[in-house]
């Protein structure tokens, strides 16, 4: 019998649809038994263990023809494919130029080619299609990020039955579509955001953009200028680019760019400015691929009420059943001292809280002011503590001794001067970070804000504390004690240093994703502050 996957020019004519799909079968059951994962010498099967259990299911009969006709759904699967950019994936990673030139081929049946009877051709178009389709469960239902430290799904690895059962649904549906959405996230904010992602696609232009790299400062700063000018023209914020436009000029075009793209409107082509100006079509369909795969990181169901903080967005939502109760501006970690991502839950909060620096701050920050000048901390309102409890006057420590740490804990009192703000938000963690409020308020203004040591600090902090106990107060019966919201007025009004418990902790999930669908459907991107979606690009996509 002639092995049909590893020769492009093999061919196997039938006589009739019978004979045609007879010697197909052949040709599958030859490849299933076989120990070479290949289809045309170049094309690996990477999945041939889950493709073989489909058709061990058809006792290795075509599963998407019968006699010479390919079925409804194969080629709906293959339309599917082929607009797999709607499901935030990629077509060529489903064979999609193959399978198309093979069905042209066979639809040449018309023409009285006899290509179209080649056994071969539909052997292989079976097997690309039946691997196409268990990769897309695969990847619709879990993305292609590995799950890490936060991650809360409970079926990271799918069981072979659960693959026959998803190409058996698909099959006996006929409408991949459909089924290809059921595999998603049906959590509501990713509904939103594939709203945005149809809108994305709808006006997209992936033409390749002039890359702008270096600094206005230095040796290249005359070739920087001239890729800027470039770019600008080519996004229609200059009008011209063969002749070297004056400062005025650019610093024009750089505010209607920074006025569109939700930037502070400085007319300077800051490392924010052009990390966003060399955010393309081609690269934000690629921030849109990253972030869906978070979303499926995720778990299936959340929390009826939580906290949703996104990093990039500097955005906080308070989510009660699928309602947005609140949002609010918030400050995140400098790219040096990030905001980590993590899943907690608020068990309880502090008026006017005392702070304790972290080590890490110490080293780098107190410790070389205080060498310096002991005087420091009392400037900053910092207390110096023994591991007995005592306070510790730094004019009488010997700080040259000190380099990569020290035996005191640094402590901030509570008042209007501390970091803290007058309200902090606790949730277990290993970072020993909290959302709370802040001395600097007016940071809130601005519109890069990351800017903290990894802590989040929350602009409607009040707000977010009143639905927090109300909650609280439904649901503890009323015989028993619960705190009110007019008892933390009361303490906040007297600057007093209180704990009050949350009987019903509320979750937060502190998360990375640098898009976001809005509620006019449209797709809203985010400055990549940390550069995780740089680095995951160049890990898992480096070949889009």
């Amino acid at each position: 019998m002639l092995y049909c996957c590893t020769n492009n020019t093999t061919k196997d004519i039938a006589a009739t649809p019978q004979q045609l799909q007879e010697k197909t079968q052949q040709h599958l059951s030859d490849w299933l038994s076989s120990g070479n994962d290949n289809v045309y010498d170049s094309i690996t099967i990477l999945n041939k263990s889950l493709v073989q259990v489909v058709y061990t299911q058809h006792q290795n009969k075509p599963v998407w023809s019968q006699e010479g006709k390919w079925l409804p759904v194969a080629d709906s699967l293959a339309v599917l494919i082929q607009n797999a950019r709607y499901f935030a994936l990629f077509p060529n990673d489903y064979f999609d130029t193959i399978i198309n030139n093979n069905r042209l081929l066979i639809a040449a049946d018309s023409l009285g080619k006899s290509d179209s009877r080649d056994a071969v051709i539909w052997a292989n178009t079976d097997i690309l299609l039946t691997s196409a389709a268990v990769q897309l469960v695969s990847d619709l239902k879990l993305g292609r990020l590995p799950n890490d430290s936060v991650s809360l799904r409970k079926d990271s690895v799918l069981s072979p039955e659960y693959y026959k059962e998803m190409i058996t649904a698909l099959l006996q549906t006929g409408v991949p579509t459909d089924w290809a959405s059921k595999l998603e996230p049906q959590l509501q904010p990713y509904q939103q955001f594939k709203k945005g992602l149809q809108h994305f696609l709808q006006t997209a232009s992936f033409k390749n953009y002039t890359k702008v790299t270096g600094s206005a400062k230095g040796a290249d700063s005359a070739k920087f200028y001239t890729m800027l000018q470039t770019r600008l023209f080519e996004g229609g914020y200059i009008l011209a680019d063969s002749i070297k436009a004056d400062s005025t000029t650019i610093a024009a075009g750089i505010k209607k760019f920074q006025d569109e793209a939700g930037l502070a409107v400085d007319g300077k082509a800051g490392e924010v400015t052009v990390r966003m100006l060399n955010l393309n079509d081609n690269e934000k369909f690629m921030r849109i691929v990253i972030t869906a795969d978070r979303y499926k990181l995720l778990p299936e169901t959340l929390p009826e009420k939580y906290i949703w903080v996104n990093i990039p967005a500097f955005n906080l939502q308070l989510v009660d059943r699928d309602t947005l109760r609140l949002t609010s501006k918030v400050i995140c970690g400098k790219p040096k001292t990030r905001t980590p991502v993590l899943t907690s839950k608020i068990t309880n909060m502090v008026t006017y809280p005392q702070w304790t620096v972290p080590s890490s701050i110490i080293v780098k920050e107190i410790l070389p002011q205080v060498k310096k000048n002991p005087g420091y901390l009392a400037k900053k309102n910092f207390s110096l503590i023994n591991a007995q409890g005592d306070e510790v006057d730094p004019f009488s420590v010997d700080w040259s001794k000190y380099s990569k740490g020290i035996p005191y804990r640094v402590v901030q009192g509570s008042g209007d001067a501390n970091s803290l703000g007058i309200l902090k938000f606790n949730f277990n963690n290993k970072y020993a970070v909290y959302l709370h409020d802040t001395n600097q308020r007016y940071l809130f203004g601005q519109t890069y804000r990351a800017m903290s040591h990894g802590c989040v600090r929350v602009q409607d902090w009040r707000k977010l504390m009143n639905h927090i106990l109300m909650w609280d107060s439904a649901f503890v019966h009323p015989s028993k004690n619960f705190t009110r919201v007019d008892s933390v007025d009361k303490w906040l009004n007297n600057k007093e240093k209180k704990g009050i418990a949350v009987r019903k902790p509320i979750s937060v999930f502190i998360r990375y994703f640098t898009c976001e669908g809005n509620k006019n459907g449209q797709m809203v991107f985010y400055d990549d502050v940390y550069g995780e979606d740089k680095w995951l690009r160049e890990k898992y996509f480096a070949s889009k």
